[in-house]
C-alpha cells in the first residue's frame, strides 16, 4: 500500500504532516509512493489562515479528487486547518474519503520520526494553539488556546533528530516566546546541553515577550544561532491597536535597536501588514519610513485578508484590495533595495554555514524557507558545516565558493 503526501502551510503544519504520515507509515504498513500523483492514499494537509491559502487548499483538493476519478488515487484524505475550520465544507468535495481536523493534544512522534526537510534540519515543534488575540488572525479558533509541549518529550525529539545527522533544530510554535513548560529560555539552555555540534534556532518571536534571560542565551549559547524573527505587522500604533497588539505595541518601534544593542551580530527579520483597517496613505507611508530607519535584515510583507469570525472583519476604513496589494508590493520593493545594498557589502566575505542540499547551504543570517540561501561550488557532505566566500547575490540569494 502507497502513500503520496501534499503538504500546504506553514512548517508547524508540516510537522503535522509528519505525524499523520508516519502513522500511517509505521502503525498501517503504507510506503511513500515513488510518484506523488499515484498511490493507494494520499494526504493534503492544508492551510485556512487566508484567502490565497484557502484558495490553494482547493485546488489541491479539486486536483486529488481529479486524480482519483481516473484511478491515480486509491483514497484522499484532507486534513489540517481546511477541515478544522470548515468541518461541513465536505459537501463541496464529493470524493473525500476522510476529512479531519487539526491533532487533538500533542501527540508524540514516534522516534526516529519521518522528517521532510532533509538531513541537516528539521522543525522541533514545541507548543499547539495560540492565547493572542490578534483582531486579523483565525489561528486561535482553528487551533486552540496555546499548549506547552512537555518539556522531556521535546528533548527525547531533539536527541533523536540529532542522531540521525541533523544539524539545526528549528523551533517552531505560534508564539514560541510563550511556552511554558518550565520556559522558553529553560529549554533553550536543556537543548544547550545535548552534544555535538548543530544550531538552534527560534524561529517568530512577539516583541514585548523578549526577555533578558532569552537575549543571554543568544549571546552565550553555543548552540543559538543569533537570529530573530520579530513579525512587527505594522509599526503605526493607532493601526496596532486596531489589530489588538496589546503589549507589543510599545515594544515595536524600539525593538530593533535594542536588539541590536544587546546581542553583537545578530540577524533581524520582520513581517508586516498592509491595507489593515485604519492604515490611511499617511499611516502607510509612516511605516514605511519607520522600516528604512529599523534595517531589518529580512523584510517579508503581506496584503491584509479579512477572515470571517475575527474582530476585523467588520471593522470600518479597510483600504480596498488593490491598494493593499499596491502597498505590499511596495514595501517589497523597499525591501529588495534593501538587500541589494546589504549584500553588494557582504561580497569577499567569508561565512559558515550549514549544507543543506548538493551545492546549496545557508549561512546563520539565514532561516529555512523564507530567507533565500547560497549556492556555492565546492565539494561538501549535506549535513555538514563549510566555510563559504560570498562572489555574488541574485534577488534574495547568493553565490559562494566552499574554502
Amino acid at each position: 500500500m502507497t502513500l503520496a503526501l501534499v503538504s500546504l502551510g506553514c512548517a508547524k503544519n508540516a510537522v503535522d504532516l509528519q505525524l499523520l504520515a508516519g502513522d500511517y507509515i509505521k502503525k498501517r504498513g503504507y510506503t511513500l509512493s515513488p510518484d506523488p500523483d499515484r498511490a493507494d492514499v494520499v494526504i493534503v494537509n492544508t492551510c485556512a489562515f487566508i484567502a490565497s491559502a484557502r484558495e490553494e487548499a482547493e485546488r489541491e483538493i479539486r486536483r486529488a479528487l481529479a486524480l482519483k476519478a481516473r484511478g491515480d488515487y486509491g483514497k484522499v484524505v484532507v486534513a489540517g486547518c481546511y477541515p478544522q475550520r470548515y468541518p461541513k465544507a465536505i459537501g463541496a468535495f464529493p470524493g473525500v474519503d476522510v476529512w479531519q481536523g487539526v491533532p487533538k493534544g500533542w501527540q508524540a512522534p514516534k522516534l526516529p520520526g519521518l522528517r521532510f526537510t532533509g538531513k541537516a534540519f528539521a522543525y522541533l515543534k514545541i507548543a499547539e494553539g495560540c492565547s493572542h488575540r490578534c483582531s486579523y488572525c483565525a489561528i486561535p479558533s482553528i487551533r486552540g488556546k496555546f499548549t506547552s509541549r512537555p518539556l522531556k518529550d521535546i528533548l527525547d525529539e531533539a536527541k533523536a533528530l540529532l542522531d540521525t545527522g541533523c544539524r539545526e533544530l528549528d523551533i517552531v510554535a505560534q508564539d514560541p516566546m510563550m511556552y511554558g513548560a518550565p520556559n522558553l529560555p529553560t529549554l533553550l539552555w536543556e537543548l544547550d546541553k545535548l552534544p555535538g555540534k548543530f544550531w538552534v534556532r527560534v524561529l517568530y518571536s512577539y516583541p514585548s515577550e523578549i526577555s533578558a534571560d532569552f537575549v543571554d542565551w543568544l549571546n552565550f549559547s553555543k548552540h543559538a544561532v543569533k537570529y530573530v524573527d520579530v513579525p512587527l505587522q505594522h509599526t503605526v500604533p493607532e493601526v496596532l491597536a486596531k489589530m489588538n497588539r496589546k503589549g507589543a505595541i510599545a515594544a515595536t518601534l524600539d525593538i530593533a535597536d535594542i536588539l541590536r544593542e544587546a546581542v553583537e551580530g545578530i540577524t533581524l527579520r520582520t513581517t508586516v501588514m498592509t491595507g489593515f483597517p485604519g492604515e490611511t496613505d499617511a499611516r502607510f507611508e509612516r511605516m514605511r519610513a519607520d522600516l528604512k530607519r529599523m534595517q531589518f535584515d529580512h523584510l517579508g510583507a503581506f496584503a491584509y485578508s479579512p477572515e470571517k469570525g475575527t474582530k476585523g472583519y467588520r471593522m470600518s476604513g479597510r483600504p480596498s484590495r488593490k491598494i493593499a496589494e499596491e502597498r505590499e508590493r511596495i514595501v517589497m520593493e523597499d525591501a529588495e533595495e534593501l538587500w541589494r545594498i546589504r549584500s553588494a557589502r557582504m561580497i569577499g566575505t567569508v561565512h559558515e554555514a550549514l549544507v543543506v542540499a548538493p551545492n546549496v547551504c545557508r549561512m546563520a543570517s539565514q532561516a529555512p524557507d523564507v530567507d533565500g540561501v547560497v549556492h556555492f561550488e565546492g565539494n561538501a557532505e549535506v549535513g555538514s558545516f563549510i566555510k563559504v566566500r560570498l562572489d555574488g547575490a541574485e534577488n534574495f540569494d547568493c553565490t559562494g565558493v566552499k574554502v
